[in-house]
Formats: structure tokens, C-alpha cells, sequence
């Protein structure tokens, strides 16, 4: 990867922005979740390009917030160990975005990611909210690829919002500029 792909990618918030200004004061809700150890933090920590060298389990909610020409963006990065999950709900009120993490090298945590992430599309205060799925540590060499992911998860079968699976690696950001810009479209989408 060259320097100047690498800092298109690390601002990827900033260029959120700009794309989502056509609307002044405009807050946008993301909810990012994923099980524990799927790349969220790390993810979260690349879109504000700060520093990804030392990350450690998330045991509540980072969020990160930017404000950019009266426009702000409320990311809410929640933990994902399973003592977590039941708080989940407690986030879900006017999120305009959903962002799903999948370890895509976890084969043997296919079912349960699955199952979480079965649960939140059934959520009543998440009905219609469009859902990005990074199926993220596309940089190891035993990552299942996003088709396979999406096949096992049955994402074809999603009718009542719009989604997206992308490929991607939080460590390296590749990938995640594309997510940002079709979470841009989908929540201009929305909220026209």
C-alpha cells in the first residue's frame, strides 16, 4: 500500500463528513458491535486515525464523536464479551447506522456471531436500520472470504433493510473506506 492510499484511508471520518455535510446539523447515530476480539476498537481507532499499536479489550463503550462544520458523527463502539451483550439494547434508541464485526479467521465462532447478529436484526428499535457487516482480518491467511460469510449467515435473506458485507482489515484499513462510503449513501438514503 502506498502513503497516499494509506491516508486516504485514515480519514475516513473526515471524509464521512464532508460527503454527509449536504445537511447541516446533521447527527448521525453508528452503532458498531461485534463479538469480543472481532477488530471494533481497532476499527474504530482507524476511522479516527489515531493510534492502533495498543488495543485491549473493550469492557463498556468507547465512542468517538468528530465535529466538523456543524455536522457531527457518534460512533459507539460497545464491548462484545457475552456479559456484555444483554447491555447491548440499551444503545439501540435512534441509531441511524448499524456496523457489524466479524473475525473472519474465527471459523469456530461462525455460529455464535451469527446467531448475535440474527438477534439484533429481529430487535424491534433496530427495524429498518441498514446494517454494514466488515468481515474484517482479511490480512490473515485463514480468513474465510465475505461470500462464504455471507452465504453462512444467510445475509440473502435480509428483506426489511439495506445491507452490505466488506471485506476488510482494521490493521491494515484496507477495505474500510469502501464501508464508510456505502454507510455514507445508505444513511443519505434513509434519511431523504
Amino acid at each position: 500500500m502506498n502513503d497516499e492510499t494509506s491516508m486516504c484511508e485514515r480519514h475516513g471520518l473526515l471524509s464521512i463528513l464532508r460527503k454527509l455535510k449536504s445537511s447541516p446539523d446533521q447527527e448521525v447515530r453508528i452503532l458498531l458491535l461485534g463479538l469480543d476480539n472481532g477488530g471494533k476498537t481497532t476499527l474504530l481507532k482507524q476511522l479516527a486515525s489515531e493510534d492502533i499499536s495498543h488495543i485491549t479489550p473493550t469492557q463498556g463503550f468507547n465512542i468517538k464523536s468528530v465535529q466538523s462544520q456543524g455536522f457531527k458523527l457518534n460512533v459507539w463502539d460497545i464491548g462484545g464479551q457475552r456479559k456484555i451483550r444483554p447491555y447491548w439494547r440499551n444503545y439501540f434508541e435512534n441509531t441511524d447506522m448499524l456496523i457489524y464485526v466479524i473475525d473472519s479467521a474465527d471459523r469456530k465462532r461462525f455460529d455464535e456471531t451469527g446467531q448475535e447478529l440474527a438477534e439484533l436484526l429481529d430487535e424491534e428499535k433496530l427495524s429498518g436500520v441498514p446494517v454494514l457487516i466488515f468481515a474484517n482480518k482479511q490480512d490473515l491467511l485463514t480468513a474465510a472470504p465475505a461470500s462464504e460469510i455471507a452465504e453462512g449467515l444467510n445475509l440473502h435473506t435480509i428483506r426489511d433493510r439495506l445491507w452490505q458485507i466488506q471485506s476488510c482489515s482494521a490493521l491494515t484499513g484496507e477495505g474500510i473506506q469502501e464501508g464508510m462510503n456505502w454507510v455514507c449513501r445508505s444513511v443519505n438514503a434513509k434519511k431523504k
